[in-house]
């Protein structure tokens, strides 16, 4: 006997399945940033070298956070000399143990405070800021909307979502099921503004992906399951680099989290991106660098 309401549980399980796939955006465990400073970083006492002269801000992923996205990229920059720091964002009221879901504009908010804080403690000009996934791309609204350029030199986004994600097709399928955008949109904002096509990511790139006085740097992955298509994660513009890791080293098999949480080779090309002066070749064997 079929269900008295099947478009009802049609909506409700395609939205778990979206869900299910965009946990995989980021480590899904939970911490807080003032946790991050046992492990190294988000010391409000450092001051940047003549050497590294900005701080570094990380901004994690949807469902990530600020101590799990980067356990081992910010020991990896902090053993190079900068000073490094992570927030949390994006909170929704009643769901604590995940952040990335709240309306992304509002997240963009939380990164300008943060920031202005940062450059308070350092005393630095202007900052350099690293994000994976969301992470890499709400930052752009935050440059683009809320004055960001003028206090951010560098933008290094790991597999950014920079013109929405089809999350492998998955979100072609809403509209054949009445009110599944609307389900989504109203729990999780956050991951409504990431599907390509959105209202959020059309204004976001409105006239141009990029904003004068900022570097741009993405670094992608063919293997990306997350984003997708991959190529819709690089920027047109001036002072812009795309790069796909695969180019740098083939054998190297990163999909969207590993390239952002684990893979010493897309560490190599991030330090080369905060100090193109500096850069050295990255290559399959940047993972014993």
């Amino acid at each position: 006997m079929l269900p008295r309401k099947p478009w009802k549980h049609a909506v409700r399980a395609l939205s778990v399945l979206l869900l299910t796939a965009a946990a995989t955006l980021a480590p899904t465990a939970a911490a807080q940033a003032d946790t991050a400073p046992s492990r190294g970083w988000n010391d409000f006492s450092c001051k940047p070298s003549a050497a590294h002269p900005r701080p570094v801000v990380l901004v994690h992923g949807t469902f990530g956070n600020a101590v799990d996205n980067w356990l081992a990229l910010a020991p990896y920059l902090v053993n190079r000399g900068y000073c490094v720091f992570s927030l949390d964002y994006g909170q929704l009221p009643g769901v604590p143990l995940f952040n990335g879901l709240g309306p992304i504009a509002a997240s963009a908010g939380q990164l300008d405070t943060y920031v202005d804080r940062v450059l308070a403690a350092t005393g630095a000009p202007e900052a350099d800021l690293v994000g994976h996934s969301q992470g890499g791309m709400m930052p752009r609204w935050y440059l683009k909307f809320l004055g960001g350029a003028e206090k951010v030199n560098t933008l290094v986004g790991i597999a950014p979502d920079n013109h929405g994600t089809t999350l492998s097709g998955l979100t072609k399928l809403l509209p054949y099921f009445p009110g599944a955008e609307d389900l989504i949109s109203s729990a999780t904002p956050g991951l409504a503004d990431q599907i390509a096509g959105s209202a959020f990511i059309t204004k976001l790139n409105e006239g141009g992906d990029t904003v004068p006085g900022v570097r741009y740097h993405v670094i992608a992955s063919q293997y990306d399951e997350v984003v997708t298509p991959y190529r819709s994660q690089f920027l047109t513009g001036p002072n812009v680099t795309n790069v796909l890791i695969q180019d740098k080293c083939a054998l190297d098999l990163s999909e969207h989290v590993a390239i952002g949480t684990v893979d010493r080779v897309t560490f190599h090309e991030v330090a080369n991106a905060l100090d193109p002066a500096h850069a050295t070749p990255t290559t399959c064997l940047s993972v014993v660098g």
